[in-house]
């Protein structure tokens, strides 16, 4: 037995398992020193702690629209947001002078065949740069027929009922007459209304008709031929 080198003794089985289990729980405790390191998840702990006094995130939606004239501001008023100037107080109308309006007559036709009655009206027109106020009730109204120098018939001869009506005439506004005022061809006076009277020629024969107003008459007449 001399001179021989002794043989390696050769270990169990179950001491080649517990090295194996050594080695591979190095390295797991390895690998989870490595990912504390990197990853330091006590910092996210930290920053998921409340603050002391936290302040409002900024919301995502849309801004709100800008107030209006419409809608109320901060104050309750909706008129904050309309500018500091005041429109103009309109001008109070005062009595149109004579040389303010004009004045006009009117008739349906211009011939009149035998049996026809002309419809006389007035149109009137503000000739002035502002508003005045007129009577234009039938107290105010004259309607005269002539021929030649000859008055054939008058409106307020034989007038029932007369009324008063005061209106605004704007700068330059024309009106005229809602009903006209029908001459029947005879010659009038306050001693015939309720009589006969003598009917007018005709056969082609000419008239004017003249209008006045609140004392203001017609530039011109207009004339009419009765047949």
């Amino acid at each position: 037995m001399t001179g021989q080198s002794p043989r390696s003794r050769r270990h169990s089985p179950a001491v080649y398992r517990r090295r194996r289990l050594a080695l591979i729980l190095g390295i797991v405790l390895i690998a989870a020193l490595v990912w504390l390191l990197i990853a330091q998840p006590w910092r996210g702990a930290a920053d998921a702690e409340p603050a002391a006094n936290p302040s409002p995130s900024p919301s995502v939606t849309s801004p709100a629209p800008t107030p209006t004239a419409t809608e109320p501001t901060e104050t309750g008023n909706p008129g904050d947001a309309l500018p500091e100037e005041t429109a103009d107080a309109p001008l109070e109308a005062v009595a149109c002078a004579t040389g303010a309006v004009s004045v006009e007559p009117l008739t349906d036709k211009e011939s009149y065949a035998a049996g026809e009655s002309p419809q006389i009206s007035i149109r009137l027109t503000n000739t002035s740069a502002s508003p005045c106020t007129i009577n234009v009730g039938t107290t105010q109204q004259v309607y005269t027929v002539t021929s030649g120098g000859d008055t054939w018939w008058r409106s307020t001869d034989c007038q029932s009922e007369p009324s008063d009506m005061v209106v605004t005439l704007d700068a330059g506004q024309v009106v005229e007459s809602a009903t006209p005022v029908t001459w029947d061809r005879t010659r009038s006076s306050v001693d015939t209304c309720d009589g006969d009277r003598p009917q007018a020629p005709g056969g082609g024969a000419s008239y004017h008709v003249q209008v006045s107003i609140g004392g203001i008459t017609a530039a011109s007449t207009k004339q009419i031929f009765l047949y």
